[in-house]
């Protein structure tokens, strides 16, 4: 995967293309309205009873009505008329006739570029435009950025022992991560994958939380009832993991029109990888989206691989930014690995949804360095040389470091203070966790139905008889 850097003023894709031209600037002064609104279109009710219409009637009753609103601009009253100075006043807007046979490439011959700030040492490129963070908000995304990558390897590390059943890790993705949520305000909801527990870490989700979800014992806000890393938090405004691709990304729209129905300034914000994008989800989510003009920013994490699957076997087309246009999405292909271009053009994004009421579509390039989750081998599929030379030289903690450091807000002494204090909570709040009760068993069968029903009730004393005759089959610490 190469990043095609280009200068570093961003471009948002808009809906419709003028040529090859692109429109709109980070810079919000830019994004005029240039988009084709939807004309309201009546449409006619028909009550058809017993007897109303007979078949006959029916089709010749509805065509007459049927293309009503569709009017060509200009009769073809000639065939000397210029075809080309024709219009075809259709549903959405006028559409311009041509005498030329031309299909549209299935792709450009110039891929779409990519918006970064740092350059792979950290440096702001000298034609960068972009909003400088304060070194409050810089140092708590730094700091949150390593809090995940600690978290990660040493979760991962407990999996490995078996103390926990799954894990998966954000190691090589902690930019998006930390980034689009510093960029968020805390009343947008914020529809995960599974891969957004950097979001958690900086709404506060504490380290007690985050162990206490993986171990499944009595503080887990879930009961026990989800797989390990299904984080959910209600108080922190975090939709509850599902591990169905592409499932949350319908959900994430059906929310955002809610809050415009209710005129809330806040936006949904949904995440998912490049697999997702091949899921009908996805595309149903941005139509409708794009229809309703919801105020959701769809991120996705392209990080080459679905599972095992390289983008190459998913799809032709230039990556997923391009498929924002064909729904009526603006688009924009980020560096991923770039905290300083995620948190610009989140910001920017955030800003448009809002006050606009539109869908934004955000492509953020970026590799996953770890295994997909702790049930897979990566080295499988692809090579550990290219898996190593990710994590090493294209690690967006380390890059994001260098630049703290040359505002002078960082030093080898804070660093090795930092990660030194959080390993040290990590395990102190993984004995923690691990000692602690497991949920009582009563909490498997509750919050779905007011009244359980008997089938339930049968299974609840088939599961307590069944631990009482195998207690060496279950932990010693789980109440009945």
């Amino acid at each position: 995967m190469v990043f095609h850097v280009r200068k570093a003023t961003t471009k948002i894709i808009p809906h419709f293309r003028n040529g090859m031209s692109f429109l709109g600037s980070l810079e919000m002064g830019f994004f005029n309205s240039y988009s084709t609104h939807l004309r309201n279109t009546s449409f006619a009710a028909y009550k058809i009873g017993t007897g109303a219409l007979d078949s006959e009637d029916m089709p010749t009753h509805l065509s007459a009505r049927r293309f009503e609103s569709i009017k060509a601009g200009k009769q073809l009253d000639s065939v000397n008329d210029d075809c080309d100075n024709q219009v075809l006043e259709f549903p959405g807007g006028k559409v311009k006739f041509t005498s030329q046979l031309s299909f549209i490439p299935y792709r450009e011959e110039e891929r779409i570029p990519c918006f970064r700030v740092l350059d792979d040492n950290g440096q702001p490129s000298m034609y960068s435009n972009f909003t400088q963070v304060s070194k409050e908000v810089a140092m708590k995304m730094y700091s949150d950025m390593v809090t995940l990558q600690t978290m990660d390897t040493i979760f991962y590390e407990a999996q490995r022992q078996g103390r926990i059943s799954f894990y998966l890790t954000s190691l090589g993705e902690e930019a998006i991560n930390i980034a689009s949520a510093a960029a968020l305000s805390f009343d947008d909801l914020i529809v995960p994958q599974y891969r957004e527990a950097g979001v958690l870490i900086w709404r506060g989700f504490t380290l007690k939380e985050f162990a206490s979800q993986c171990f499944s014992n009595k503080y887990d806000y879930c009961k026990g009832r989800q797989m390990p890393v299904h984080y959910g938090s209600k108080r922190h405004n975090y939709f509850t993991v599902a591990s169905t691709i592409a499932s949350q990304i319908p959900h994430a729209v059906g929310a955002a029109y809610s809050m415009k129905m209710d005129k809330r300034d806040a936006c949904a914000v949904t995440y998912f990888g490049d697999g997702g994008t091949s899921e009908g989800d996805f595309h149903g989510a941005l139509n409708f989206a794009a229809v309703l003009e919801a105020p959701v920013i769809f991120i996705c994490r392209n990080n080459g691989w679905a599972i095992s699957t390289p983008i190459s076997d998913q799809f032709r087309s230039d990556g997923v930014v391009v498929k924002g246009r064909a729904y009526g999405v603006r688009s924009i292909r980020i560096d991923g690995n770039d905290a300083l271009a995620v948190y610009n053009a989140v910001r920017a994004a955030r800003k448009m949804a809002i006050q606009e009421h539109k869908p934004i579509l955000i492509e953020a390039l970026t590799y996953r360095a770890g295994h997909h989750t702790t049930s897979d081998d990566s080295t499988r599929y692809r090579p550990a040389e290219e898996m190593e030379w990710w994590r090493v030289a294209k690690d967006p903690v380390s890059r994001f470091r260098k630049w703290i450091e040359s505002n002078g807000w960082w030093n080898n002494e804070a660093e090795a203070e930092l990660r030194s204090s959080l390993r040290k909570q990590l395990l102190e709040e993984i004995q923690l966790a691990e000692r602690s009760e497991k949920p009582p068993v009563a909490d498997a069968f509750t919050d779905v139905y007011d009244v359980p029903p008997s089938n339930l009730q049968e299974q609840e004393k088939w599961l307590r008889k069944t631990i009482k005759t195998h207690p060496q089959d279950y932990p010693s610490n789980f109440p009945l």
